[in-house]
């Protein structure tokens, strides 16, 4: 019974750790007391089967942690109107074994390498298997330890040199010291050695706190220039109004909402995630002939100065001509059809800059490993209202850039700013702020939509860029380069966001350098593979 209530207080802790409701400082020790539960069973216990144990008891602890964090995963609906349970069931289940994978595979090197190097290759482990979810086909990288802060900014600015990801390595090490030094005291009950490994434990939580608080007050980095952003967030229902009304009805509420709170100069328009058209999509071949485009222009003449960034669905036809993506599906003889999700910038007397999302929504805009796994589930994507197939992707970043003054925006969907590395090289592409286009009411009044803001924060101390975040019933905001909001919307509000953005050019050791620490876990984890299996043969050759 007692493995089972530490497995609990694990599990409770790790919860109540994360944004936007939970204290964060529990994530230090959060993973004792799971620790100790494998400690236990594997050193004391006289169950027959420990390995399964361990499993079963991890298992248990991080789907108790998925369903409180990620549960309003539960609010997205099929097209009948009900509750979708796979759309929770599915991430859920699997997220939650893939920790307990990376757990027990930290109980086999324990027990075959010793407590200590056991410790190590948890760290190196962990942080290879959340660097591994940030790049694969089932990318779910929403409970990465490093997010657990995002809610405070002012502690974590020494996010601009080690990213989020660093924010895991400092997690990981904390719990892996806390459960080192009650080993220590348990197996000596040395005063000395509990109050020297004590003090470490504390200088090491509270020092990049502090360093964090002197960066933060000492942030005076002059920006090169400054844009006046009006946010528009037009609240369309995406499951009714977002594929009912036609395609002219919403861009005119979309313009009149644009056109009412236009007072004084306005350098950029942003709206939201896939704003437009509606019920289907525009054919890019033909951007230069569609009418909502050029209704958009036709408001920009009005607003000299001015240019249109927006979401949009999209997509472009291929007759076997020229090669054919792997993303396309075909509609008739000799005729594929590719969609996108899409971001588009206007001008007038310019061409139109297009960006295609490049991280997709795993189950909802891409079907993963569809090879493998299709022949299995059958057509298991999720239907929110578009496309049940693939959409296709740009490969790399783009910077919009603006004919008008300095501004450069990195034209950033929805699901990408959660993704740290991901995000600078839209740094790296020149863009001097970042914008976010998103639709994150799919789920309703839940912690979704406030997450995913929430993390965004982490986005601007990792690039040092302000962001002007367009969302489609909220919640739009501005943040600063230090992460904090500086001022939002109330969500469900037809209405925008005017802010004054500022531009940046410097570029953080973290958009240079990436997640360094993530490569270093990984190279890591091969050296402590590699010795166990040079010991391995060591031993046999000894034994024969």
């Amino acid at each position: 019974m007692k493995y089972v209530i530490l497995t609990l207080i694990s599990a409770m802790l790790l919860s109540v750790s994360w944004p936007t409701y939970g204290v964060p400082f529990f994530i230090f020790f959060a993973l004792v007391p799971l620790l100790m539960m494998e400690h236990g069973i594997s050193k004391f216990s006289s169950y027959k089967r420990k390995s399964w144990m361990v499993f079963g008891l991890s298992y248990l602890c991080f789907v108790i942690w998925n369903v409180v964090t990620t549960g309003w995963l539960y609010g997205s609906k099929n097209p009948d109107g009900s509750h979708s349970l796979m759309a929770v069931l599915f991430p859920v289940l699997v997220n939650s074994f893939l920790y307990s994978l990376v757990f027990q595979c930290y109980h086999w090197y324990k027990n075959a390498q010793g407590t200590y190097w056991g410790l190590g290759f948890l760290i190196a482990i962990w942080m290879s298997f959340e660097k591994f979810h940030l790049n694969w086909e089932l990318t779910w990288p929403w409970l990465n330890l490093g997010n657990v802060f995002a809610e405070y900014p002012k502690l974590i600015q020494w996010y601009d040199t080690l990213g989020a990801t660093g924010g895991s390595f400092w997690i990981l090490l904390i719990n892996v010291l806390i459960f080192y030094t009650l080993r220590t005291w348990e197996a000596g009950r040395k005063r000395k050695d509990l109050i020297r490994n004590s003090t470490i434990v504390a200088g090491l939580i509270v020092l990049p706190m502090l360093i964090s608080v002197i960066k933060y007050n000492n942030f005076h980095e002059k920006p090169s220039g400054q844009v006046n952003v009006l946010m528009l967030q037009p609240d369309l229902d995406p499951y009714a109004e977002k594929y009912s009304k036609d395609s002219i009805t919403i861009q005119n509420n979309l313009l009149t909402l644009a056109e009412n709170n236009s007072k004084g100069k306005i350098d950029y328009y942003i709206a939201p995630e896939t704003a437009l058209p509606g019920r289907g999509s525009i054919s890019e071949t033909a951007f230069e002939k569609s009418l909502l485009l050029n209704n958009l222009k036709g408001f920009l003449a009005l607003h000299p100065g001015a240019v249109f960034a927006t979401g949009i669905s999209s997509h472009r036809f291929y007759t076997g001509k020229e090669t054919i993506p792997k993303e396309a599906y075909q509609v008739n003889q000799g005729l594929w059809v590719e969609s996108y999700n899409t971001a588009i910038q206007l001008a007038p007397q310019q061409k139109i800059q297009v960006y295609h999302k490049g991280k997709l929504v795993p189950g909802v805009e891409i079907f993963p490993y569809m090879s493998v796994l299709k022949p299995l589930l059958g057509n298991a994507m999720l239907n929110l209202g578009g496309t049940v197939a693939s959409l296709g992707t740009d490969k790399e970043r783009m910077a919009f850039t603006n004919p008008y003054n300095k501004g450069r925006m990195a034209p950033i969907i929805c699901y990408e700013s959660i993704y740290g590395e991901f995000t600078t090289d839209y740094v790296k592409k020149g863009a001097n702020f970042l914008g976010i286009m998103t639709n994150d009411s799919w789920w309703g009044i839940t912690e979704g939509h406030k997450q995913l803001l929430s993390y965004a924060r982490l986005r601007a101390i990792e690039t040092r860029r302000e962001i002007a975040r367009a969302a489609n019933s909220g919640i739009s905001a501005h943040i600063d380069a230090r992460g904090e909001v500086t001022a939002d919307t109330f969500y469900g509000d037809e209405t925008t966001l005017f802010a004054k953005v500022n531009l940046y050019d410097t570029m953080t050791f973290y958009t240079r350098a990436g997640d360094l620490l993530s490569r270093i876990s990984i190279f890591a984890l091969g050296f402590l593979l590699f010795y166990y299996l040079i010991k391995r043969v060591q031993n046999r050759m000894k034994k024969a």
